[in-house]
């Protein structure tokens, strides 16, 4: 991907190349042929310019194809090597000799300047009117122009409109694809990727080629890959890549500026994003791998290009409450750790970490948990370590179900600095287990009395009742009644479940159907 100083000074104005024009059926009638300079063909041609006098070139402004019949040249050598070096000053995007009146040949000197100077040089081997091809030039120029433009303010439109109207980064992006017909990348100045939008195939082909990708996307523009920055008040933080695009290369580099714009105002607007784009690309990430919407083997390429180290290495999958993704990402750059943060629902964070295979995942992961443990209540749920990519996503799950059993518990300060499934028992298991149907019909069945007359004090108090321990001063205590109205209320509520809570299988029975609708209705 490379970019010529023309393509850089004519960003998306309209333009056609070298190459295009003498493609064009009027100039094939005057039977051209590249004498010099073919490997520039692809310079972009601004404007067609004809002119006879030797020092043309002060009269150029950059990007045209001067014509010529060399009248004033014939006979001087000097001249027609200095004629050739002043185009080449001026940054003339091509000489187009017509031979006959002149030069009944390609004059050497004039070749031999243009080879040197890598200046396309082109003779016209019958007699062709300058006029003709001038108007034909200018006329698509022209109407280049107006459908840049018409193109320019229709993008501007739509993608503002999707500003105002508050939609996340990923919808805006989805924009631009639909425009460009190509994958779009989103990364930060370390050329990791921040967002994508377009074909997801086509996406995953980028993605697992990013590595070769990231170190040529510099910037550079060329075969059909247009680049843009993207910062503001003099910073940059980011980049904005079409990659790919197949339309004419004016318009993508139009795309790209249009696309860049508007990813600058969206942030400006989001506030600077408190919730930085790196923490939404991980969210994406994370959320997609939890969901399980979408095969692990496929999010790889986006874990790799994210950042995250995934060749040869053993992942943590963790979800902590009580910590916010911001501070667990400093915890992970204080203690060296390679990792992925991101929000999830109810106050809940998902932190994958990718630990080196000698590295002793037990310990790192434990001294984690203990440094967000200082000085708060913090709690990290994990599931075991894998090794396996494809493992991951059971293993996030595994810690979400932890965490959620972790938040009913009343024991929840008493447990390990690090939680497992073995250490929430039971009421781990009902939170496997409640989307079972089995599961919610029997919890229905043995709560029927108390829901059906939707009594949620007499719930709370028989929840109370059975978390102590069925310990009746405890829970009198908890509810600030005095022990004959607890009573009275416990025995209200054997009366409506049918239930002895003095024998430990109903007792027993009753608790796991009031944890398995406790799960559910979370």
């Amino acid at each position: 991907m490379t970019t010529t100083t023309s393509e850089t000074r004519y960003g998306w104005e309209p333009v056609l190349s070298v190459r295009q024009v003498l493609s064009l059926e009027r100039v094939l009638a005057g039977e051209p042929e590249v004498v010099a300079g073919a490997g520039q063909l692809d310079r972009p041609v601004r404007w067609v310019h004809v002119a006879e006098a030797a020092d043309v070139g002060v009269m150029l402004s950059g990007g045209e194809m001067v014509l010529t019949t060399g009248v004033l040249l014939a006979g001087d050598e000097s001249k027609q090597a200095e004629y050739i070096q002043s185009l080449y000053r001026a940054e003339a995007a091509a000489v187009v000799l017509g031979l006959g009146r002149a030069f009944p040949a390609p004059p050497d000197a004039m070749r031999r300047a243009a080879d040197r100077c890598g200046l396309p040089m082109v003779v016209l081997h019958r007699p062709f009117p300058f006029a003709e091809l001038t108007e034909e030039v200018q006329s698509r120029l022209v109407r280049r122009k107006f459908a840049a433009v018409s193109l320019s303010e229709s993008v501007r439109s739509a993608l503002t409109g999707l500003i105002t109207a508050g939609v996340p980064l990923g919808r805006l992006l989805d924009e631009v694809a639909v425009h460009s017909g190509c994958p779009v990348v989103v990364t930060n100045l370390a050329h990791r990727v921040l967002a994508t939008a377009g074909e997801r195939s086509a996406v995953d082909d980028v993605l697992r080629d990013w590595e070769r990708i990231a170190r040529q996307a510099g910037g550079a523009d060329g075969e059909g890959w247009f680049s843009a920055e993207l910062g503001g008040r003099g910073e940059r933080w980011g980049r904005l890549l079409l990659c790919g695009f197949r339309g004419e290369p004016a318009t993508g580099r139009l795309l790209a500026d249009r696309a860049a714009e508007a990813l600058v105002l969206h942030r400006m607007l989001d506030g600077g994003s408190a919730r930085s784009w790196e923490e939404q690309s991980a969210q994406s990430l994370l959320t997609d791998l939890v969901s399980g919407v979408v095969p692990a083997r496929q999010l790889l390429p986006r874990a790799r290009a994210a950042g995250l180290p995934v060749n040869r290495r053993t992942f943590v999958p963790l979800v902590v409450l009580g910590r916010s993704p911001g501070q667990l990402d400093r915890v992970l750059r204080l203690l060296g750790l390679s990792g992925l943060v991101a929000e999830l629902a109810d106050g809940a964070s998902a932190v994958l970490l990718s630990l080196a295979r000698d590295q002793d995942a037990e310990a790192l992961t434990g001294h984690f948990a203990a440094r967000l443990r200082t000085g708060s209540d913090a709690v990290v749920a994990a599931a075991d370590p894998r090794t396996a990519w494809d493992d991951v996503p059971a293993g996030l799950r595994e810690s979400r179900h932890v965490a959620d059993a972790v938040a009913d518990s009343p024991h929840a300060l008493d447990l390990p600095a690090v939680v497992r499934l073995k250490d929430v028992h039971l009421r781990g298991l009902i939170r496997l287990l409640r989307d079972d149907p089995q599961v919610q019909s029997f919890a229905e069945r043995e709560l029927d009395g108390l829901l059906c007359a939707a009594e949620p004090e007499l719930l709370n108090v028989l929840r109370t009742y059975l978390a102590t321990g069925r310990n009746k001063s405890r829970t009198a205590q908890l509810h600030h009644v005095s022990r004959p109205a607890l009573y009275r209320r416990l025995e209200a509520i054997q009366a409506r479940l049918g239930v002895d809570l003095d024998d430990f299988e109903q007792a027993a029975s009753v608790h796991i159907a009031l944890l398995a609708h406790d799960a559910q209705q979370r």
